[in-house]
Protein backbone atom coordinates (compact mmCIF):
# COMPACT_ATOMS: atom_id res chain seq x y z
CA UNK A 1 0.00 0.00 0.00
CA UNK A 2 1.03 3.25 -1.30
CA UNK A 3 2.54 5.59 1.90
CA UNK A 4 0.82 8.89 1.17
CA UNK A 5 2.54 12.25 2.56
CA UNK A 6 -0.03 15.04 1.09
CA UNK A 7 -3.30 14.65 -0.57
CA UNK A 8 -5.25 17.96 -1.87
CA UNK A 9 -8.94 17.23 -2.93
CA UNK A 10 -10.84 18.82 -4.90
CA UNK A 11 -9.55 22.49 -5.02
CA UNK A 12 -10.97 25.34 -6.24
CA UNK A 13 -9.78 28.64 -6.00
CA UNK A 14 -11.57 31.88 -7.30
CA UNK A 15 -10.00 35.24 -8.34
CA UNK A 16 -12.31 38.40 -10.09
CA UNK A 17 -13.68 36.87 -13.28
CA UNK A 18 -10.92 33.86 -13.25
CA UNK A 19 -11.91 30.49 -11.62
CA UNK A 20 -8.10 29.06 -11.56
CA UNK A 21 -8.35 26.24 -10.31
CA UNK A 22 -11.77 24.24 -10.50
CA UNK A 23 -12.11 20.58 -8.65
CA UNK A 24 -8.34 19.95 -8.42
CA UNK A 25 -6.81 16.42 -6.96
CA UNK A 26 -4.05 15.21 -6.47
CA UNK A 27 -1.93 12.44 -4.28
CA UNK A 28 1.89 12.51 -3.59
CA UNK A 29 3.95 9.89 -2.09
CA UNK A 30 6.59 9.46 0.56
CA UNK A 31 9.65 9.71 -0.92
CA UNK A 32 8.98 10.81 -4.62
CA UNK A 33 9.27 13.34 -6.83
CA UNK A 34 5.85 14.24 -7.94
CA UNK A 35 6.01 16.65 -10.89
CA UNK A 36 3.24 18.84 -11.93
CA UNK A 37 2.29 19.78 -15.82
CA UNK A 38 0.31 22.54 -17.33
CA UNK A 39 0.67 25.45 -20.14
CA UNK A 40 1.12 28.56 -19.07
CA UNK A 41 -1.84 29.32 -16.98
CA UNK A 42 -3.20 26.49 -16.15
CA UNK A 43 -2.86 26.77 -12.43
CA UNK A 44 0.03 25.37 -11.50
CA UNK A 45 1.71 27.44 -9.45
CA UNK A 46 -1.66 29.04 -7.99
CA UNK A 47 -2.41 25.04 -6.42
CA UNK A 48 0.99 25.12 -4.76
CA UNK A 49 0.49 28.83 -3.64
CA UNK A 50 -2.80 27.16 -2.04
CA UNK A 51 -0.66 24.10 -0.64
CA UNK A 52 2.04 26.27 0.78
CA UNK A 53 -0.18 28.96 2.70
CA UNK A 54 0.39 31.69 0.01
CA UNK A 55 -3.46 31.49 -0.38
CA UNK A 56 -4.72 30.68 3.32
CA UNK A 57 -7.33 28.60 4.46
CA UNK A 58 -10.72 29.93 3.70
CA UNK A 59 -9.45 31.58 0.58
CA UNK A 60 -10.01 28.33 -1.49
CA UNK A 61 -12.52 25.67 -1.37
CA UNK A 62 -11.59 21.79 -0.86
CA UNK A 63 -9.33 20.04 1.76
CA UNK A 64 -5.57 19.21 2.25
CA UNK A 65 -4.31 16.49 4.25
CA UNK A 66 -0.69 16.13 5.31
CA UNK A 67 0.28 12.75 6.37
CA UNK A 68 -3.34 12.05 6.75
CA UNK A 69 -4.47 14.39 8.78
CA UNK A 70 -6.56 17.68 7.97
CA UNK A 71 -4.30 21.11 7.64
CA UNK A 72 -5.48 24.41 7.72
CA UNK A 73 -2.62 27.06 6.45
CA UNK A 74 -3.46 30.70 7.50
CA UNK A 75 -0.03 31.73 6.19
CA UNK A 76 3.11 30.30 4.60
CA UNK A 77 5.05 30.74 7.90
CA UNK A 78 2.63 27.62 9.46
CA UNK A 79 3.39 25.50 6.41
CA UNK A 80 6.88 25.87 7.02
CA UNK A 81 6.10 24.53 10.71
CA UNK A 82 4.60 21.39 9.10
CA UNK A 83 7.58 20.60 6.97
CA UNK A 84 6.30 21.92 3.69
CA UNK A 85 8.86 24.51 1.87
CA UNK A 86 8.24 26.19 -1.42
CA UNK A 87 10.96 27.96 -3.57
CA UNK A 88 9.25 30.29 -6.25
CA UNK A 89 10.39 30.81 -9.47
CA UNK A 90 11.28 34.51 -8.73
CA UNK A 91 13.79 33.61 -5.85
CA UNK A 92 13.59 35.34 -2.88
CA UNK A 93 16.83 36.24 -1.64
CA UNK A 94 18.41 39.60 -0.29
CA UNK A 95 21.02 40.48 -2.57
CA UNK A 96 23.12 42.92 -0.10
CA UNK A 97 22.97 40.24 2.65
CA UNK A 98 25.61 37.35 3.06
CA UNK A 99 24.16 33.76 2.21
CA UNK A 100 24.37 32.96 5.71
CA UNK A 101 22.10 35.42 6.52
CA UNK A 102 20.40 34.92 3.61
CA UNK A 103 19.57 31.48 4.95
CA UNK A 104 18.52 31.92 8.30
CA UNK A 105 16.69 35.27 7.62
CA UNK A 106 13.32 34.49 9.68
CA UNK A 107 14.81 31.74 11.66
CA UNK A 108 17.96 33.33 13.01
CA UNK A 109 20.55 31.66 15.18
CA UNK A 110 20.20 33.76 18.52
CA UNK A 111 20.91 33.75 21.94
CA UNK A 112 20.02 36.29 24.90
CA UNK A 113 18.25 38.35 22.14
CA UNK A 114 21.44 38.59 19.73
CA UNK A 115 22.49 36.67 16.59
CA UNK A 116 25.14 34.21 17.62
CA UNK A 117 27.21 35.07 14.16
CA UNK A 118 29.39 31.85 14.66
CA UNK A 119 26.44 29.32 15.19
CA UNK A 120 25.17 30.94 11.88
CA UNK A 121 28.16 30.68 9.75
CA UNK A 122 29.08 27.02 11.34
CA UNK A 123 25.36 25.87 10.41
CA UNK A 124 25.50 28.04 7.02
CA UNK A 125 28.43 26.20 6.22
CA UNK A 126 26.91 22.61 6.90
CA UNK A 127 24.13 23.37 4.63
CA UNK A 128 26.08 24.34 1.84
CA UNK A 129 28.16 21.51 1.75
CA UNK A 130 25.24 19.10 1.89
CA UNK A 131 23.99 21.10 -1.25
CA UNK A 132 27.30 21.09 -2.88
CA UNK A 133 28.61 24.63 -2.56
CA UNK A 134 31.70 25.72 -1.28
CA UNK A 135 31.57 29.73 -1.34
CA UNK A 136 32.32 30.97 2.27
CA UNK A 137 28.86 31.56 4.00
CA UNK A 138 29.96 35.67 4.80
CA UNK A 139 29.81 36.32 0.65
CA UNK A 140 27.10 38.68 -0.60
CA UNK A 141 24.37 36.84 -2.51
CA UNK A 142 24.64 39.63 -5.01
CA UNK A 143 27.67 38.32 -5.19
CA UNK A 144 26.88 34.94 -6.81
CA UNK A 145 25.37 33.59 -9.92
CA UNK A 146 21.75 32.46 -10.26
CA UNK A 147 22.60 28.48 -10.12
CA UNK A 148 24.33 29.20 -6.67
CA UNK A 149 21.35 31.28 -5.70
CA UNK A 150 19.50 28.79 -6.14
CA UNK A 151 21.14 26.06 -4.27
CA UNK A 152 21.15 28.92 -1.78
CA UNK A 153 17.65 28.70 -1.58
CA UNK A 154 17.59 24.84 -1.32
CA UNK A 155 19.86 25.10 1.65
CA UNK A 156 17.53 27.50 3.45
CA UNK A 157 14.88 25.17 2.88
CA UNK A 158 17.01 22.64 4.47
CA UNK A 159 17.54 24.47 7.58
CA UNK A 160 13.81 24.29 8.11
CA UNK A 161 13.82 20.84 8.38
CA UNK A 162 11.90 20.21 4.94
CA UNK A 163 9.82 17.17 4.62
CA UNK A 164 8.07 18.24 1.44
CA UNK A 165 9.72 20.71 -0.92
CA UNK A 166 7.87 22.68 -3.72
CA UNK A 167 10.53 23.58 -6.60
CA UNK A 168 8.69 26.26 -9.43
CA UNK A 169 10.47 26.01 -12.63
CA UNK A 170 13.92 25.58 -11.00
CA UNK A 171 16.05 25.57 -13.79
CA UNK A 172 14.30 27.72 -15.78
CA UNK A 173 17.17 30.41 -15.47
CA UNK A 174 19.72 27.97 -15.31
CA UNK A 175 22.08 27.07 -18.09
CA UNK A 176 22.89 22.94 -18.77
CA UNK A 177 25.53 22.25 -16.18
CA UNK A 178 23.54 24.33 -13.20
CA UNK A 179 20.46 22.69 -14.05
CA UNK A 180 22.36 19.00 -13.98
CA UNK A 181 23.62 20.12 -10.44
CA UNK A 182 20.17 20.86 -9.11
CA UNK A 183 18.58 17.82 -10.53
CA UNK A 184 21.35 15.46 -8.68
CA UNK A 185 21.16 17.05 -5.46
CA UNK A 186 17.21 16.48 -5.68
CA UNK A 187 17.87 12.83 -6.46
CA UNK A 188 20.74 12.64 -3.07
CA UNK A 189 18.02 14.44 -1.20
CA UNK A 190 15.19 12.02 -2.39
CA UNK A 191 17.74 9.07 -1.43
CA UNK A 192 17.93 10.59 1.92
CA UNK A 193 13.67 10.65 2.39
CA UNK A 194 13.10 14.02 1.48
CA UNK A 195 9.59 14.43 -0.98
CA UNK A 196 9.90 16.68 -3.58
CA UNK A 197 7.37 18.48 -6.02
CA UNK A 198 8.62 20.07 -9.20
CA UNK A 199 6.21 22.46 -11.37
CA UNK A 200 8.58 22.25 -15.04
CA UNK A 201 7.98 22.56 -18.94
CA UNK A 202 11.20 20.77 -19.16
CA UNK A 203 10.00 17.56 -20.13
CA UNK A 204 13.20 16.25 -20.63
CA UNK A 205 14.21 17.03 -16.95
CA UNK A 206 10.77 15.40 -15.98
CA UNK A 207 11.52 12.33 -17.67
CA UNK A 208 14.92 12.22 -16.18
CA UNK A 209 13.59 12.76 -12.32
CA UNK A 210 9.96 12.49 -11.74
CA UNK A 211 8.32 9.34 -10.59
CA UNK A 212 5.22 10.08 -11.27
CA UNK A 213 3.22 13.74 -13.03
CA UNK A 214 -0.05 14.95 -13.09
CA UNK A 215 -1.18 17.06 -15.49
CA UNK A 216 -3.72 20.04 -14.88
CA UNK A 217 -5.12 22.00 -18.16
CA UNK A 218 -7.31 24.87 -17.91
CA UNK A 219 -7.55 24.59 -13.65
CA UNK A 220 -8.88 20.88 -14.20
CA UNK A 221 -6.46 17.71 -13.25
CA UNK A 222 -6.48 15.73 -16.63
CA UNK A 223 -4.45 12.60 -14.93
CA UNK A 224 -1.96 11.35 -13.23
CA UNK A 225 0.98 9.14 -14.67
CA UNK A 226 3.48 6.73 -13.37
CA UNK A 227 6.70 7.34 -15.14
CA UNK A 228 8.03 3.93 -14.82
CA UNK A 229 5.17 1.53 -15.06
CA UNK A 230 3.31 3.80 -17.92
CA UNK A 231 5.82 4.63 -20.34
CA UNK A 232 5.37 7.58 -20.60
CA UNK A 233 6.43 9.81 -23.75
CA UNK A 234 7.28 13.52 -23.66
CA UNK A 235 4.38 12.99 -26.55
CA UNK A 236 1.90 11.80 -24.44
CA UNK A 237 2.82 14.42 -21.68
CA UNK A 238 2.15 17.22 -24.42
CA UNK A 239 -0.94 15.82 -25.80
CA UNK A 240 -2.59 16.21 -21.84
CA UNK A 241 -1.02 19.48 -21.39
CA UNK A 242 -2.66 21.23 -24.82
CA UNK A 243 -4.97 18.99 -25.30
CA UNK A 244 -4.20 17.99 -28.23
CA UNK A 245 -1.49 16.11 -30.78
CA UNK A 246 1.58 18.30 -32.27
CA UNK A 247 2.45 16.14 -34.64
CA UNK A 248 5.66 18.54 -34.68
CA UNK A 249 7.09 20.95 -31.85
CA UNK A 250 8.29 23.54 -35.04
CA UNK A 251 5.74 25.08 -37.54
CA UNK A 252 6.17 24.49 -40.92
CA UNK A 253 7.33 27.81 -43.01
CA UNK A 254 8.31 27.52 -46.73
CA UNK A 255 11.16 30.96 -46.33
CA UNK A 256 11.35 33.82 -48.82
CA UNK A 257 14.06 35.59 -48.17
CA UNK A 258 14.66 38.83 -49.66
CA UNK A 259 16.90 41.83 -49.35
CA UNK A 260 19.36 42.51 -46.85
CA UNK A 261 17.63 44.57 -44.09
CA UNK A 262 20.16 44.61 -41.23
CA UNK A 263 24.05 44.59 -41.43
CA UNK A 264 26.13 45.14 -38.10
CA UNK A 265 30.05 45.33 -39.27
CA UNK A 266 33.28 44.96 -36.27
CA UNK A 267 31.42 45.51 -33.82
CA UNK A 268 33.45 45.37 -31.04
CA UNK A 269 32.14 46.37 -27.04
CA UNK A 270 34.04 46.80 -23.91
CA UNK A 271 33.06 45.09 -20.37
CA UNK A 272 30.71 48.24 -18.80
CA UNK A 273 33.11 48.50 -15.73
CA UNK A 274 36.68 47.45 -16.72
CA UNK A 275 37.39 49.60 -19.99
CA UNK A 276 40.07 47.41 -21.21
CA UNK A 277 37.92 44.10 -20.86
CA UNK A 278 36.55 42.99 -24.63
CA UNK A 279 33.28 41.33 -24.18
CA UNK A 280 32.33 41.84 -28.30
CA UNK A 281 35.17 41.53 -30.54
CA UNK A 282 34.81 42.64 -34.19
CA UNK A 283 31.35 41.17 -35.10
CA UNK A 284 30.12 40.98 -38.51
CA UNK A 285 25.92 39.66 -38.82
CA UNK A 286 23.09 40.35 -40.99
CA UNK A 287 19.60 39.22 -41.78
CA UNK A 288 17.55 39.42 -44.19
CA UNK A 289 13.63 40.65 -45.25
CA UNK A 290 11.71 37.30 -44.16
CA UNK A 291 14.71 35.61 -43.00
CA UNK A 292 14.97 33.90 -39.23
CA UNK A 293 18.28 34.32 -38.07
CA UNK A 294 19.89 32.63 -35.00
CA UNK A 295 22.49 33.23 -32.54
CA UNK A 296 23.73 30.04 -30.71
CA UNK A 297 26.89 30.36 -27.31
CA UNK A 298 27.39 28.90 -24.19
CA UNK A 299 26.51 30.86 -21.34
CA UNK A 300 28.95 33.64 -21.16
CA UNK A 301 29.57 33.71 -24.91
CA UNK A 302 27.86 37.42 -25.22
CA UNK A 303 25.32 36.85 -26.94
CA UNK A 304 22.68 39.14 -24.82
CA UNK A 305 26.01 41.77 -24.42
CA UNK A 306 25.42 41.69 -28.34
CA UNK A 307 22.40 42.43 -28.57
CA UNK A 308 22.22 44.80 -26.17
CA UNK A 309 24.95 46.81 -27.00
CA UNK A 310 23.20 47.25 -30.58
CA UNK A 311 20.24 47.98 -29.09
CA UNK A 312 20.59 51.79 -27.75
CA UNK A 313 24.31 51.06 -26.25
CA UNK A 314 22.29 49.55 -23.62
CA UNK A 315 24.96 47.69 -22.36
CA UNK A 316 28.85 48.29 -22.83
CA UNK A 317 31.28 50.89 -23.26
CA UNK A 318 33.77 51.74 -25.75
CA UNK A 319 31.17 50.45 -28.52
CA UNK A 320 33.08 50.48 -32.01
CA UNK A 321 31.72 49.06 -35.27
CA UNK A 322 29.14 50.25 -38.26
CA UNK A 323 25.05 49.65 -38.02
CA UNK A 324 23.49 49.52 -41.51
CA UNK A 325 19.96 49.36 -42.60
CA UNK A 326 19.08 48.50 -46.44
CA UNK A 327 22.73 49.31 -46.98
CA UNK A 328 22.78 52.58 -45.36
CA UNK A 329 24.03 53.45 -41.79
CA UNK A 330 22.19 54.41 -38.68
CA UNK A 331 22.56 55.53 -35.38
CA UNK A 332 21.42 53.26 -32.74
CA UNK A 333 23.51 55.03 -29.76
CA UNK A 334 20.18 55.40 -27.69
CA UNK A 335 17.15 53.38 -27.38
CA UNK A 336 15.09 55.90 -29.17
CA UNK A 337 17.10 56.22 -32.10
CA UNK A 338 17.08 52.56 -32.34
CA UNK A 339 13.46 52.23 -32.88
CA UNK A 340 13.01 54.93 -34.92
CA UNK A 341 15.14 53.23 -37.20
CA UNK A 342 13.29 50.03 -36.91
CA UNK A 343 14.53 47.92 -34.84
CA UNK A 344 13.33 46.40 -31.48
CA UNK A 345 14.74 44.16 -28.74
CA UNK A 346 12.66 41.76 -26.84
CA UNK A 347 14.64 41.72 -23.54
CA UNK A 348 15.88 37.61 -21.86
CA UNK A 349 14.45 39.14 -18.33
CA UNK A 350 10.65 40.13 -19.33
CA UNK A 351 9.72 41.18 -15.53
CA UNK A 352 12.75 43.53 -14.72
CA UNK A 353 13.27 45.31 -18.36
CA UNK A 354 10.05 44.18 -20.61
CA UNK A 355 7.29 44.76 -18.51
CA UNK A 356 5.75 47.28 -16.26
CA UNK A 357 4.58 44.20 -13.73
CA UNK A 358 2.43 46.78 -12.04
CA UNK A 359 0.44 48.58 -14.88
CA UNK A 360 -2.24 47.42 -17.09
CA UNK A 361 -1.83 45.58 -20.21
CA UNK A 362 -2.75 48.02 -22.20
CA UNK A 363 -0.07 50.42 -21.25
CA UNK A 364 2.55 48.10 -21.35
CA UNK A 365 1.54 47.38 -25.19
CA UNK A 366 1.50 50.86 -26.23
CA UNK A 367 4.44 51.80 -24.37
CA UNK A 368 6.98 51.66 -27.02
CA UNK A 369 4.96 53.41 -29.78
CA UNK A 370 2.99 55.96 -28.10
CA UNK A 371 3.09 58.54 -30.86
CA UNK A 372 0.81 56.78 -32.98
CA UNK A 373 -1.89 57.12 -30.32
CA UNK A 374 -1.54 60.59 -29.34
CA UNK A 375 -4.02 63.67 -30.11
CA UNK A 376 -2.68 66.74 -29.91
CA UNK A 377 -0.08 65.43 -27.12
CA UNK A 378 -2.52 63.57 -25.31
CA UNK A 379 -2.67 59.82 -25.47
CA UNK A 380 -5.89 58.71 -26.49
CA UNK A 381 -7.61 56.23 -24.19
CA UNK A 382 -10.32 54.49 -26.35
CA UNK A 383 -7.48 54.25 -29.13
CA UNK A 384 -4.94 52.85 -26.67
CA UNK A 385 -7.94 50.47 -25.34
CA UNK A 386 -9.01 49.26 -28.49
CA UNK A 387 -5.51 48.46 -30.10
CA UNK A 388 -4.41 46.35 -26.87
CA UNK A 389 -7.65 44.56 -26.70
CA UNK A 390 -7.16 43.46 -30.67
CA UNK A 391 -3.65 42.17 -29.31
CA UNK A 392 -5.10 40.29 -26.74
CA UNK A 393 -7.42 38.66 -29.00
CA UNK A 394 -5.02 38.22 -31.93
CA UNK A 395 -2.13 36.78 -29.53
CA UNK A 396 -4.54 34.65 -27.77
CA UNK A 397 -3.40 36.57 -24.02
CA UNK A 398 -5.17 34.93 -21.02
CA UNK A 399 -6.58 37.57 -19.40
CA UNK A 400 -10.21 39.08 -18.64
CA UNK A 401 -9.54 41.85 -20.42
CA UNK A 402 -6.99 45.17 -21.49
CA UNK A 403 -7.09 46.33 -17.97
CA UNK A 404 -6.02 43.33 -16.05
CA UNK A 405 -2.24 43.62 -14.14
CA UNK A 406 0.64 42.34 -16.20
CA UNK A 407 2.22 40.98 -13.18
CA UNK A 408 -0.45 38.87 -12.64
CA UNK A 409 0.05 37.27 -16.01
CA UNK A 410 1.19 33.76 -16.17
CA UNK A 411 5.01 33.94 -18.04
CA UNK A 412 3.21 32.69 -21.27
CA UNK A 413 1.36 35.12 -21.16
CA UNK A 414 3.59 38.38 -19.96
CA UNK A 415 6.05 36.99 -22.84
CA UNK A 416 3.36 37.44 -25.66
CA UNK A 417 2.60 40.86 -23.84
CA UNK A 418 5.90 41.52 -24.46
CA UNK A 419 5.83 40.61 -28.08
CA UNK A 420 2.52 43.01 -28.18
CA UNK A 421 4.62 45.50 -27.57
CA UNK A 422 6.91 45.36 -29.93
CA UNK A 423 5.01 44.41 -32.78
CA UNK A 424 2.89 47.20 -32.25
CA UNK A 425 6.03 49.41 -32.55
CA UNK A 426 5.95 47.63 -36.34
CA UNK A 427 9.76 47.41 -36.53
CA UNK A 428 11.69 46.01 -39.43
CA UNK A 429 13.93 44.67 -37.52
CA UNK A 430 12.97 42.26 -34.36
CA UNK A 431 15.57 40.82 -31.79
CA UNK A 432 14.26 38.18 -29.45
CA UNK A 433 16.49 37.40 -26.75
CA UNK A 434 15.30 33.42 -25.31
CA UNK A 435 11.91 34.23 -26.35
CA UNK A 436 10.81 31.12 -24.87
CA UNK A 437 12.34 30.63 -21.61
CA UNK A 438 10.11 29.65 -19.05
CA UNK A 439 7.03 28.69 -21.30
CA UNK A 440 4.98 25.73 -21.79
CA UNK A 441 5.00 23.61 -25.30
CA UNK A 442 1.71 25.04 -26.32
CA UNK A 443 2.71 28.70 -25.96
CA UNK A 444 6.25 27.68 -27.50
CA UNK A 445 4.51 26.79 -30.28
CA UNK A 446 2.67 29.76 -30.81
CA UNK A 447 5.11 32.07 -30.54
CA UNK A 448 7.14 30.15 -33.04
CA UNK A 449 3.87 30.81 -35.43
CA UNK A 450 4.36 34.53 -34.12
CA UNK A 451 7.91 34.38 -35.42
CA UNK A 452 7.12 32.78 -38.86
CA UNK A 453 4.18 35.42 -39.34
CA UNK A 454 6.72 38.13 -39.22
CA UNK A 455 9.26 36.27 -41.63
CA UNK A 456 6.35 36.09 -43.73
CA UNK A 457 5.39 39.82 -43.40
CA UNK A 458 9.10 40.39 -44.73
CA UNK A 459 10.33 41.20 -41.04
CA UNK A 460 14.03 40.40 -40.31
CA UNK A 461 14.17 38.42 -36.91
CA UNK A 462 17.23 37.21 -34.79
CA UNK A 463 16.79 34.66 -32.42
CA UNK A 464 18.87 34.50 -29.43
CA UNK A 465 18.33 30.91 -27.59
CA UNK A 466 20.22 28.45 -25.08
CA UNK A 467 17.90 25.77 -26.37
CA UNK A 468 19.82 24.14 -29.79
CA UNK A 469 16.49 22.07 -31.04
CA UNK A 470 14.72 25.62 -30.89
CA UNK A 471 17.10 26.73 -33.22
CA UNK A 472 17.59 24.29 -35.22
CA UNK A 473 13.44 24.03 -35.81
CA UNK A 474 13.21 27.50 -36.45
CA UNK A 475 16.24 29.53 -38.26
CA UNK A 476 17.03 29.73 -41.61
CA UNK A 477 20.83 30.49 -41.01
CA UNK A 478 22.66 30.50 -37.76
CA UNK A 479 25.35 32.25 -36.19
CA UNK A 480 27.73 30.72 -33.41
CA UNK A 481 29.45 32.59 -30.94
CA UNK A 482 32.39 31.80 -28.48
CA UNK A 483 34.33 34.47 -26.19
CA UNK A 484 32.48 37.43 -27.45
CA UNK A 485 33.41 35.99 -31.45
CA UNK A 486 31.56 34.84 -34.29
CA UNK A 487 32.88 31.32 -35.19
CA UNK A 488 30.45 30.48 -37.75
CA UNK A 489 27.71 31.32 -40.42
CA UNK A 490 25.72 27.98 -40.41
CA UNK A 491 22.94 27.43 -43.40
CA UNK A 492 20.15 24.95 -41.85
CA UNK A 493 21.05 22.70 -44.44
CA UNK A 494 24.07 22.33 -42.72
CA UNK A 495 23.17 22.37 -39.14
CA UNK A 496 23.21 19.95 -36.19
CA UNK A 497 23.67 19.99 -32.76
CA UNK A 498 27.11 18.62 -33.10
CA UNK A 499 28.49 21.05 -35.71
CA UNK A 500 26.90 24.16 -33.49
CA UNK A 501 28.48 22.58 -30.24
CA UNK A 502 31.62 22.34 -32.37
CA UNK A 503 31.65 26.14 -33.22
CA UNK A 504 30.22 27.31 -29.32
CA UNK A 505 33.02 26.42 -27.98
CA UNK A 506 36.00 27.07 -30.50
CA UNK A 507 38.77 29.68 -29.19
CA UNK A 508 38.73 32.90 -30.32
CA UNK A 509 42.06 32.95 -32.05
CA UNK A 510 40.61 32.05 -35.13
CA UNK A 511 37.12 33.42 -36.27
CA UNK A 512 35.55 32.19 -39.33
CA UNK A 513 34.08 34.95 -41.57
CA UNK A 514 30.72 35.47 -42.19
CA UNK A 515 29.74 34.13 -45.35
CA UNK A 516 28.15 35.79 -48.42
Amino acid sequence: MADTILEMRDITKTFPGVKALQGVSIEVERGQVHAICGENGAGKSTLMKVLSGVYPHGSFDGEILLDGKPVQFADINGSEKAGVVIIHQELALSPFLSIAENIFLGNERAKGGLIDWNQTNLEAAALLKRVGLKDNPVTKVTDIGVGKQQLVEIAKALSKEVKLLILDEPTAALNDDDSEHLLELIRTLQAEGMTAIIISHKLNEIKAIADKVTIIRDGKTIETLDMHADDVSEDRIIRGMVGRDLSSRYPEREPKIGEELLRIEDWTVHHPLDGSREIIHQVNLNVRAGEVVGIAGLMGAGRTELAMSVFGHSYGTGISGTVYKRGVPIKTNTVTRAIDNGIAYATEDRKRYGLNLIDDIKRNISGSALGKLADWGFVNASKETTVAGGFLKSMNIKAPNVDAVTGKLSGGNQQKVVLSKWMYADPDVLILDEPTRGIDVGAKYEIYTLINDLADQGKGVIVISSELPELLGICDRIYTLSEGTITADVPRSEATPEVLMQYMTQERETPVNERA
